[in-house]
């Protein structure tokens, strides 16, 4: 009998069994090696969810069952895919990607994180060389400014928790500030693209200050509560006379997949996409394997045994690790 963490009312996370389908003829199962927390999200959902709530959407698995129609998939390889916190992944094969054989499940299960900001990179008109503000040094923020410094932006993390502007620093990335730079010559009207993974409205009105005219505030953080009595009309006022583009942040703006233009099936579309969620996970699996983006002592692995009490620990914030998985092989 296969496992799975599901949320089963508020505050509770629970270890119980569950009963895979069939397998289909595209699809590919076996066990699971690691899957990742987004902490904000499922925090989130633990706290207030339609229960029971079946958490998780980043995990690495190895092939062990294929369907009859899978052809680019080989028993024993191991796969990223978006699978819950489940301990048997079964996906259809053009939603899964190898991963390479220098990166650990643990490393590669980060991908999947680095998929949210990945969008942005893909859909901004700020071009590199640009400056781009990441505000929020979290597990997305720390990816974020990562990877549009690997694509050769100017960037600058805002973050005022001095353990994360420790991480981040010691991980690279030069330029960290508590706040956003307002008023300061080096940055009013020179910022392309604020990058925004914090959530804080107070981040958002002040990106929207310091970016230059037509730049772009984007808002890749969810707002899940105010944090300050700031009036709508100062968010407003800023926007109107910077000229600003305010977007959302939303990583299923581009196509999961890339979809040719093909005669016969004209009424059911194509998008003919040159990036998509996948091509992204792609290119990030190829950035950790290439040892881009530090992850040494950044991985906390828990055991399955007592789910509860990792969720617990993050709910206290004693993890000091901005990544967090579950460990399926130790069961």
């Amino acid at each position: 009998m296969a496992r799975e963490i599901v949320f089963t009312g508020k505050g509770q996370a629970e270890l119980l069994d569950f009963q895979p389908p069939p397998l289909g003829d595209a699809e590919v199962r076996g066990k699971t090696r690691a899957t990742l927390i987004s902490p904000g999200t499922e925090l989130a959902w633990l706290n207030d969810g339609t229960y029971p709530l079946r958490p998780g959407y980043a995990s690495v698995f190895e092939a062990e069952e294929l369907g009859q129609s899978v052809r680019g998939v080989a028993k024993g390889d191991l796969l990223l895919c978006m699978g819950a916190h489940r301990s048997i992944q079964q996906v259809d094969e053009k939603f899964t990607l190898r991963v390479p054989k220098r990166l650990s499940p643990e490393q590669a299960v980060v991908a999947r994180l680095m998929g949210v900001s990945m969008t942005t990179l893909m859909t901004t008109t700020a071009r590199p060389g640009d400056k781009v503000l990441v505000c929020g040094a979290g597990p997305i923020g720390y990816l974020a400014a990562h990877q549009f410094a690997i694509a050769g932006y100017d960037v600058t993390v805002i973050e005022p928790d001095a353990a994360r502007q420790t991480i981040i620093r010691d991980s690279g990335i030069a330029e960290v500030m508590a706040s956003v730079p307002v008023g300061v010559p080096d940055y009013d009207e020179k910022v392309a693209l604020v990058v925004d993974c914090s959530g804080h409205e107070q981040a958002v009105l002040d990106g929207c200050k310091v970016v230059r005219k037509r730049g772009e505030v984007v808002l890749i953080g969810v707002p899940w509560k105010a944090h300050t009595k700031i009036p709508a009309h100062e968010i407003l006022h800023a926007i109107f006379f910077k000229f600003a583009v305010v977007r959302s942040g939303w990583e299923w703006d581009i196509p999961v997949q890339g979809r040719d233009f093909v005669w016969e099936e004209l009424y059911e579309g194509y998008n003919n996409a040159p990036h998509s969620t996948m091509s992204g996970l792609k290119l990030a699996l190829s950035w950790l394997a290439a040892g881009k983006i530090p992850l040494i002592g950044l991985v906390a692995a828990r055991k399955l045994s007592q789910p509860q009490n990792t969720y617990d620990d993050l709910m206290a914030k004693k993890i000091k690790e901005p990544f967090v998985i579950f460990d399926w092989s130790t069961g």
